[in-house]
């Protein structure tokens, strides 16, 4: 569902005891080479190895090496299991203890091994992206914005990861709308790359929260949802989801905020909130109701029924469905009309329609930002998160 960062700025630091930017807290470990056994020395020098490397090699890739590091020089795992909401070190003690009786020297060759397939003549092969998730670059890769012909396009671009939002997406995406507010262009598109329009939030955005730090990380999350949502309530000119596909959380519920809707006819809405012991946002305990009436609303926000795309334009939703044959073809060449209109006429247009509601659209904005919060720092919502990304990492 659609959650926003409790994360604070992940850790860089990649010693073996430090892992702090973990993508699961369940990982299968399966490292059973049966080489040549390591000696101290190439255990040694893998370890100064691995602190020189330059590239990111991925949470799971860490995530292993800190088990093996820690069965390689401790044995079987021997400490008690972390508390559940201690998040960091319940994942480590995961990871470590599913290496169950592995042998030390096992664990150090396997180690060695992996250092080793890690080195710079084997990076260009590797399939192991960076997971710097709230490393802003000066030009994102994430989030690609374009303006042409009167159309600025804001496109999440992480077609590998569904384009699940990061704590820097959202980021980016603010920025994004605050200079399409005020660029050249007419109207304002949002859409997504590769076959999802957006998987919602990034839940490895959770995982790193260190224990001491989660009401300030919770408080923290809801300043950055209030702002985001905020952004699309303000937003002065036409906006446009062009839905490319299934889409997940909070890049559903901010759907009433937008002015036109188009989707593919493989496109989907879900907002599974009651699953993850979470609340409706992005305005969505108001403008749900109102689009699609109280009943339906409430089988999408309390019980997470998930639509088709004609189901959602029945419901009033989605303003059109396209057939995915014909979908980008004939929704752009609409956007490129539309976008040929008098600017001013348009602005003037959506004021009037929009402004009426806008002081209420802001005060359940908060409200709802402020129930979340509480939501974040229950037990209820912490094991559900969990066990959710539980069974996503066993797939």
């Amino acid at each position: 569902g659609a959650l926003v960062s409790m994360a604070g700025r992940l850790m860089r630091r990649w010693c073996p005891s430090l892992l702090q930017d973990l993508h699961f807290p369940v990982v299968q470990l399966h490292m059973s080479r049966t080489a040549m056994r390591a000696s101290e020395k190439d255990f040694e020098n893998a370890v100064n190895q691995l602190k020189l490397l330059k590239k990111d090699p991925g949470n799971e890739v860490k995530l292993k090496l800190y088990a093996l590091y820690k069965q390689a020089t401790e044995g079987p795992c021997n400490t008690p299991k972390p508390g559940m909401l201690d998040f960091i070190n319940k994942t480590k003690w995961d990871a470590w203890s599913a290496l169950g009786s592995l042998p030390k020297e096992t664990a150090r060759q396997n180690y060695v091994d992996l250092v080793s397939s890690l080195s710079p003549s084997s990076e260009s092969s590797s399939q192991i992206k960076p997971a710097a998730a709230d490393e802003k670059l000066p030009e994102s890769e994430n989030v690609v914005v374009t303006s042409e012909g009167g159309i600025t396009k804001i496109m999440l671009n992480r077609p590998t990861k569904r384009n699940a939002i990061t704590t820097s997406m959202y980021k980016e995406i603010i920025h994004a709308l605050k200079v399409a507010s005020t660029d050249n262009s007419t109207i304002t598109v949002i859409t997504g790359s590769g076959d999802y329009y957006s998987s919602g939030n990034d839940l490895t955005n959770f995982t790193a929260v260190p224990p001491g730090e989660i009401e300030e990380s919770a408080k923290n999350a809801g300043i950055l949802l209030r702002d985001f949502v905020n952004s699309f309530i303000d937003f002065p000119k036409p906006l446009i989801a062009v839905v490319n596909g299934p889409a997940v959380g909070i890049v559903v519920t901010i759907l009433g905020l937008f002015d036109v809707v188009y989707a593919s006819d493989r496109a989907t809405f879900h907002t599974p909130f009651s699953e993850l012991g979470q609340s409706p946002e992005g305005c969505s305990s108001y403008t749900f109701p109102k689009i699609m009436g109280p009943t339906k609303a409430a089988e999408m926000l309390l019980f997470g029924k998930k639509l088709t795309a004609r189901e959602a334009c029945a419901q009033g939703l989605v303003t059109e469905v396209f057939p995915e044959s014909t979908f980008q073809k004939e929704v752009w060449t609409r956007l490129k009309a539309y976008a040929k209109l008098p600017p001013n006429s348009l602005r003037i247009s959506k004021e009037l329609i929009r402004s009426t509601e806008k002081e209420k659209l802001h005060a359940i904005n908060a409200e709802e930002c402020t129930v979340l919060q509480g939501r974040w720092l229950s037990e209820e919502c912490m094991s559900a998160i969990l066990n959710f990304i539980s069974r996503k990492s066993k797939l």
